[in-house]
């Protein structure tokens, strides 16, 4: 198998085996609402369709650099820590998550596990394969959608932020007071 095919297993697997486990999920009781969600929506889209866009063929200004297959091979290696990383904060945190910004019936702070590391672990693996994505491709357009994508999640993290907080008020006031957001063991 080359690298090129591993990485995009790996993002298909994620991606089917994510929205099949969208089923197990508690219904929202409150909601941020569309308005709110729709810029980093778009910049999610629009990041993922150029960092997907195939990088062999690619010469010259389009692309910035060629891993060779040792580097390829770290790259696959640091995708799949990612996304096991993000699989394991889902898991940990059970049926209170949602694809959106949501409260749900008996919703509190979990700060356990990977919420123990950073306030939003998930975001932080798909961070993590989605930079390695980018430099197993070394192109323009692999950065351009990179740079979309960490603006789409910084932009989501931080909805999510005001709208835990509104919703927990001093609990979740206290937790992100003691736990960094995205980068483990930096300043909270």
């Amino acid at each position: 198998m080359r690298p090129v095919t591993a990485i995009t297993l790996l993002w298909l697997i994620w991606a089917g085996s994510w929205a099949v486990a969208a089923l197990w999920s508690d219904p929202a009781q409150k909601r941020a609402g569309f308005k709110a969600e729709a810029r980093y929506r778009g910049l999610w889209i629009a990041g993922a369709v150029l960092l997907f866009i195939p990088a062999h063929g690619y010469e010259g200004r389009l692309r910035l650099w060629m891993p060779d297959l040792p580097e390829a091979w770290i790259c696959v290696a640091l995708i799949a820590i990612g996304i096991a990383f993000a699989w394991w904060a889902r898991l940990h945190l059970g049926r209170l998550w949602s694809g959106t910004i949501t409260a749900k019936a008996g919703h509190r702070v979990v700060n356990t596990g990977p919420y123990g590391l950073v306030r939003h672990p998930i975001y932080t693996g798909l961070l993590l394969a989605i930079l390695a994505t980018m430099a197993a491709k070394g192109t323009v357009w692999g950065i351009a959608g990179t740079a979309l994508l960490i603006i789409g999640i910084v932009t989501k993290a931080r909805l999510e932020e005001n709208f835990l907080r509104g919703e927990l008020g001093s609990a979740y006031d206290d937790y992100a007071a003691r736990v960094p957001m995205l980068v483990p063991f930096a300043p909270a």
